[in-house]
C-alpha cells in the first residue's frame, strides 16, 4: 500500500490529494501545525508537523501542501533532515517531456505543459495549465500559476510566484523573490524583487 502525507490542510493541499491519488497512493493523510483544523474535506488531520518522523518509519511519503515559498523551504527541509522522503507528484494529464528535470517535493498539477530541455527545481508548483516553455530554469520554491506562459529560455529564480495568466516573453530573467502579478506581461528582465503588474510590467513596491 502506498501512503502520503501531505503538509498543510488547505485547498491546495486538497488538490495535491487528488493528484496524490491519481499517481497511485493509496492513502492520503494530512498534518498541519493548526490544532484547530482536524479534517480538510474527506482527509483526516492526524496532528502537527512535528509527527513527521513517525510516520515516516510506518512507511509514509510526504509532501508539502503550503503556498507560501518561505514555509515551504523550511517544511520540506525539516523533513529531508529527519529522514522523510519527500516525492514529486506529476498529474497524468500534465505533458512533461522526455528530458525534463523535476526536483524533489515539486507538484506539476492538471494540464500543465513543460517543453524539452527544461529544468524545474525543488518544492516548486506547477499549477493547472501553466505552459512553460523550452529550455527554461525555474529555480527552487518557484511557483508559476494558473494559467500562466513561460517562453523559452525564461530563468525564474527561487521563491518567485508568476501570477495567474501572467506572460513571460521568451529569454526573461526573472530575480529572486519577484512577484509578478496575474495578467502581467513582462517583456525584459526583472532584477529587483517587488512586486510587478501590467502590460508590459512595472515594479508598484
Amino acid at each position: 500500500m502506498k501512503k502520503i502525507v501531505i503538509i498543510g490542510a488547505s485547498g491546495h493541499g486538497k488538490v495535491i490529494a487528488d493528484i496524490a491519488l491519481r499517481c497511485g497512493y493509496d492513502e492520503v493523510a494530512f498534518l498541519d501545525d493548526n490544532p484547530t483544523i482536524k479534517t480538510v474535506g474527506e482527509y483526516e488531520v492526524l496532528g502537527a508537523s512535528d509527527l513527521a518522523r513517525e510516520l515516516a518509519s510506518e512507511g509514509y511519503d510526504f509532501v508539502v501542501g503550503i503556498g507560501n515559498a518561505g514555509i515551504r523551504e523550511r517544511i520540506q527541509n525539516r523533513l529531508l533532515d529527519v529522514g522523510c522522503n519527500v516525492v514529486t507528484l506529476v498529474h497524468p494529464s500534465a505533458t512533461v517531456a522526455y528530458d525534463v528535470t523535476v526536483g524533489r517535493g515539486t507538484v506539476v498539477m492538471a494540464g500543465a505543459v513543460i517543453e524539452s530541455g527544461t529544468v524545474i527545481g525543488h518544492g516548486c508548483i506547477i499549477n493547472t495549465s501553466a505552459s512553460v516553455g523550452s529550455d527554461n530554469e525555474i529555480d527552487d520554491y518557484t511557483h508559476i500559476s494558473v494559467g500562466s506562459t513561460l517562453g523559452n529560455k525564461v530563468c525564474v529564480e527561487s521563491k518567485s510566484w508568476v501570477g495567474i495568466g501572467a506572460k513571460v516573453s521568451d529569454e526573461v530573467k526573472i530575480c529572486s523573490g519577484a512577484v509578478i502579478g496575474a495578467g502581467t506581461n513582462v517583456t525584459e528582465d526583472i532584477i529587483e524583487d517587488g512586486i510587478y503588474v501590467g502590460a508590459p510590467a512595472k515594479r508598484i513596491k
